[in-house]
């Protein structure tokens, strides 16, 4: 068991560019952090190179660390890697898994229900669909072109442990849509338009595929065309439109057949 006292030291240097694209990248690692994603990464396949953890943590912790994984540093070196207001005191060091490296991954033969994003930029968001995906017992989750980095520290974070429980991929969406249609597996956009289909019309299935677009763009207009048909919800009220994070879980649990 090491102990890390400086926020100089080599090693943290190298684990605070973790928090950046660039260091992600080139290392081929990523940070997480907070008690009960160290939880959730260690009770999961992915692999972990380091858990590391301010005394204060460790001792209030109730699960098991290897010790040849555990490097205890000081609350400075937390502060300095951390990506909260309030560092939580306890970080693991994950290896990105090779397929989830490739822009160009390959496309499952699995079937099932899997959601689409297409430009979804707001961690927040990311997160809560994740999460929704998981709860409504979803295949996987297709992180498209201009989709946040899935390895960024915040969309980590909101994804609350759901990363670790469904496939996530990153793929170009054009290739997965049109691979889905050739297998005769309905792929449903969302867009506010005349033509759009109310979504309430649509049978419940256990596969399709379902996209969602930008906060503020919608879907990409190329991507639009490509659809098995595009849906939209029907707003009784005064609002103009749903957050695409509310709205794709309304469209998730009401399109699968649960």
């Amino acid at each position: 068991m090491e102990t890390i006292l400086s926020t100089q030291n080599n090693r943290v240097k190298e684990w605070e560019k973790l928090k950046t694209k660039k260091g992600r990248k080139k290392t081929g690692l990523y940070l997480i952090e907070g008690r009960h994603l160290v939880t959730e990464v260690l009770q999961s396949d992915a692999i972990t190179d380091y858990i590391v953890s301010t005394q204060e943590e460790l001792d209030a912790i109730s699960f098991d660390i290897p010790e040849d994984k555990l490097v205890i540093v000081s609350d400075k070196v937390a502060d300095r890697l951390s990506d909260t207001v309030t560092a939580q005191g306890i970080f693991a060091v994950v290896q990105i898994p090779n397929k989830q490296r490739q822009i160009q991954d390959p496309i499952p033969d699995e079937k099932g229900s899997w959601l689409f994003l297409d430009n979804i930029q707001d961690p927040g968001n990311i997160g809560t669909m994740v999460r929704t995906a998981d709860a409504a017992d979803f295949a996987g989750v297709v992180f498209g072109k201009g989709t946040a980095d899935v390895f960024n520290p915040k969309v980590q974070r909101a994804m609350q442990g759901s990363q670790f429980h469904i496939r996530l991929v990153l793929g170009n969406l054009d290739e997965w849509t049109q691979s889905f249609k050739q297998a005769k597996i309905p792929v449903y956009g969302t867009e506010l338009n005349p033509q759009a289909k109310n979504y309430q019309t649509i049978e419940k299935a256990d596969d399709f595929a379902l996209i969602m677009g930008n906060e503020g763009n919608g879907m990409s207009p190329e991507l639009l065309t490509q659809t098995t048909a595009n849906l939209y919800i029907p707003i009784k009220g005064k609002a103009e439109s749903l957050n695409v994070a509310v709205a794709a879980g309304v469209l998730m649990f009401s399109l699968k057949d649960i």
